[in-house]
């Protein structure tokens, strides 16, 4: 039990991965047998806030609920819902339709590069004149080349296996690609101001749970605002094969497990560790679409993933260099803790992958609210 025990954060992770790489497939699937991606991100949200009522409105939750939430609160969550899941899953669902499940595991390694960019930029990240800063700048110009050519080169078609003929997740190609990976780069800046927003949100809503589940619906009253505004056809908003509405379910309750899931395993082993396993979900996504799913993988998509994730794990070791500097200042404040494991644990809360300000609000960076 004890191997199992010292494991289950590495099972945890590859599994949550997985799951990332399963709905980035099972999706596009769905949207190209008709679900309309603003109808589709309307029952997503939905279910993932009906997901989470029994826990919000459980009895134990009722006090701090109560003692948390404000005019400020509710207008902040209210903008953060908009900005970082209303457009943000429009863009992502959209993109994901004209490009490729590859391509939209492969933009969302994009999001700590960009999020230290804007972090830099609203001063909750630290520039200066060192080896740790100079990775983080380099891996971010690493990882936006990346995406670049991921948009903007093609080139050789590289692998196209044919094992199951019936199923074919090739959709447009020509300037609905380089739309599709501008809509997924849009995506992940949206995502990385809803993590920058976290800031304000926490100062005056720290319970976690009460901010996420009142994002979810206000971002649902949004998302169907806008379908209702953007989508003519009424009938876009019957889910008329099995496959829409099995990928509804599992899109909605995925959010709410993939957020209690990733906020357990960075309590355990901290953000960093947790950001390391991004890439995975890209190469899985790649391997399963090209080899089962027929989607078709070009030497610009390779080229341009791999310099994703080389970037992403320069930014990853420029922040471990920078964490490994603050840790022995952080843990004479942990003193009083009963054993070592409790202090390795908070002081990796404390220093995640982002900077201080964003620390402890980045448990919910994977969970795609």
């Amino acid at each position: 039990m004890g191997g199992l025990a010292s494991n289950l954060p590495l099972i945890v992770m590859v599994g949550l991965q997985i799951h990332y790489a399963a709905l980035a497939i099972f999706t596009r699937a769905a949207l190209l047998d008709g679900l309309s991606t603003t109808v589709f991100v309307v029952y997503r949200q939905g279910i993932a806030t009906l997901a989470l009522a029994p826990m919000f409105f459980s009895p134990k939750r009722r006090q701090s609920v109560k003692d948390s939430l404000g005019f400020r609160s509710f207008f902040l969550m209210f903008v953060t819902a908009l900005v970082g899941v209303t457009a943000n899953q429009n863009a992502y669902f959209k993109g994901l339709f004209y490009a490729s499940s590859t391509a939209a595991t492969a933009m969302s390694n994009l999001i700590p590069a960009l999020t230290f960019v804007i972090a830099a930029i609203a001063g909750f990240e630290k520039v200066d004149i060192s080896l740790r800063s100079t990775a983080k700048i380099l891996g971010t110009v690493c990882c936006v080349a990346g995406a670049l050519t991921m948009a903007l080169v093609k080139g050789q078609k590289l692998l196209h296996t044919e094992f199951l003929p019936s199923i074919h997740l090739t959709g447009s190609e020509g300037d609905d690609w380089l739309l599709g990976c501008l809509l997924l780069l849009a995506s992940s800046v949206f995502w990385s101001c809803w993590m920058i927003l976290q800031v304000p949100i926490a100062s005056c809503c720290p319970d976690h749970l009460s901010s996420t589940f009142w994002m979810c619906l206000f971002s649902t009253i949004q998302a169907a605002l806008f379908a209702l505004l953007s989508e003519s056809d009424l009938q876009a908003w019957i889910l008329q094969s099995p496959l829409q509405i099995s990928c509804s379910l599992y899109a909605g309750i995925g959010i709410a497990v993939s957020f209690f899931i990733q906020s357990w395993c960075i309590s355990e082993r901290g953000p960093l560790y947790c950001a390391m396993f991004n890439p995975l979900a890209t190469v899985i996504t790649a391997l399963i679409s090209a080899t089962f799913l027929q989607e078709e993988v070009y030497v610009g998509s390779l080229v341009g993933a791999v310099g994703v994730i080389a970037g992403l794990y320069i930014v990853l070791w420029g922040k471990a260099k920078e964490f490994a500097e603050i840790k022995p200042e952080a843990a004479p404040q942990s003193s009083n803790l009963q054993d070592d494991h409790d202090i390795s644990s908070r002081i990796d809360l404390e220093q995640p992958l982002l900077s201080e300000k964003l620390s402890e609000h980045v448990t919910e960076a994977d969970s795609k609210v």
